[in-house]
């Protein structure tokens, strides 16, 4: 899946670049883009690996550009072959907008694999036959670097086939942080709807279970990192994947990465290549302009018949690190928190103040014993002081769901 959600933004980025061209030639008058032709293509990305678990496969619709995005083929008859005979029937799982193999299974060296498709209209397609690729294991580790005068930790991953028949790599990552509110309380305050004003009166109650202290927020790498090593004296990566700048909140607390290394074929490569080319803004502005990016599947009724997409036989070898600040950073100061809570505001000034004005924006905390409270209102019985939200309960940038790989 993690796959699908790059060759998607590589989409995209590609459609926003040429939007961003059209509007830079004529930016004097508004103008509502809209499709004066349009091709209804099915979009395919799939890729079958060599780890036991229940396979993936999206396929989706190409779209206007007056369109919010591609909604999911449904009604589609996706099964995989390989060269043994088996058979591996997908179901459409109507949560994630995937098709899901009903059962685990696993690309086996040796073998081959086909992806074939019947779509509800009746229309077939299949890819070329695949095999998997070798397997290369990968080794991530976090180092102290300096980068254009700024100091953190750079994320580096390794690898090396002796047998240099691996060759052409595509690496991916997912990375998910701790955030701890330093301003948490384990009470709140509330109205009293015993009064109901002029004279507003508050009680003390036990923060909701969906108010939290404790966070995890888990982001997706959004670029193609590909590398070949065709030509050189080894088959060997040393890759940096990901810069963090010493100051980034994301080190507040403990950090975690997991990187993927899928070895792929020379067509793989060159398909996912050619993506990553199409995707930037020179390849749009070139007077040479490429033609439409076939794959390896194809139309089983018309041979003119245009399908988007690749079907992917790959090993892939993933490894993940947690570490905590002082981990890396023995004596430098700690970064700051995701949220500037300095800026807490007086009762006083709140309500004039245009950053109180806007719903569960700033929590309220009494003077003594600091509990929070959502909402904003006047008590003169009680002196308050305003904090930004994120300062007393995370869930309002992120998620207190804790991830079942997380080690403390």
């Amino acid at each position: 899946m993690k796959f699908i959600i790059q060759h998607i933004n590589f989409l995209y980025r590609t459609i926003a670049l040429v939007l961003f061209c059209l509007f830079m030639a004529s930016c004097t008058e508004q103008y509502a883009f809209q499709t004066n032709t349009f091709e209804s293509i099915p979009v395919v990305q799939a890729i079958l690996t060599n780890e036991l678990k229940k396979q993936e496969i999206k396929i989706t619709r190409s779209y206007r550009l007056e369109e919010n995005g591609p909604a999911p083929e449904k009604g589609a008859i996706v099964y995989v072959t390989d060269s043994d005979n088996n058979s591996y029937e997908f179901e459409f799982e109507e949560f994630s907008g995937l098709y899901v193999s009903n059962s685990p299974f696993q690309a086996i060296p040796g073998k081959s694999y086909q992806l074939n498709i019947t779509t509800k209209d009746g229309k077939s397609y299949s890819s070329e036959a695949e095999t998997l690729t070798p397997v290369t294991e990968v080794q991530v580790e976090p180092k102290i670097e300096t980068i254009d005068g700024q100091k953190g930790v750079q994320i580096v991953v390794t690898s090396y086939d002796p047998s240099s028949k691996s060759q052409f790599y595509r690496f991916e990552y997912d990375e998910t942080y701790k955030i701890v509110s330093p301003d948490w309380k384990p009470n709140k305050l509330i109205l009293d709807p015993s009064n109901p004003g002029p004279d507003f009166t508050y009680l003390t109650v036990p923060r909701d279970n969906g108010e939290s202290r404790v966070c995890f927020t888990t982001k997706k790498s959004d670029d193609l990192m590909l590398i070949s090593n065709v030509g050189l004296s080894e088959d060997r990566i040393n890759l940096p994947i990901r810069f963090i700048d010493i100051k980034s909140p994301i080190l507040y607390e403990r950090y975690s990465i997991i990187v993927r290394e899928y070895v792929q074929n020379l067509a793989s490569y060159t398909y996912y290549k050619t993506l990553k080319n199409l995707s930037t803004s020179a390849s749009l502005l070139s007077q040479v302009q490429p033609g439409f990016n076939y794959g390896n599947l194809k139309s089983n009724d018309n041979s003119d018949e245009k399908i988007i997409g690749y079907f992917e036989v790959s090993s892939v070898s993933s490894k993940r690190i947690f570490f905590n600040f002082r981990d890396i950073f023995k004596d430098d100061p700690y970064p700051p928190f995701i949220a500037d809570c300095s800026q807490t505001l007086s009762l006083a000034n709140c309500f004039t103040d245009k950053f109180c004005r806007g719903p569960q924006i700033y929590s309220i905390v009494t003077g003594a014993g600091r509990e929070y409270v959502f909402f904003a209102a006047l008590n003169n019985n009680t002196t308050y002081v305003f904090t930004p939200a994120p300062c007393g309960d995370c869930t309002k940038i992120s998620s207190n769901i804790k991830p079942l790989f997380w080690i403390d």
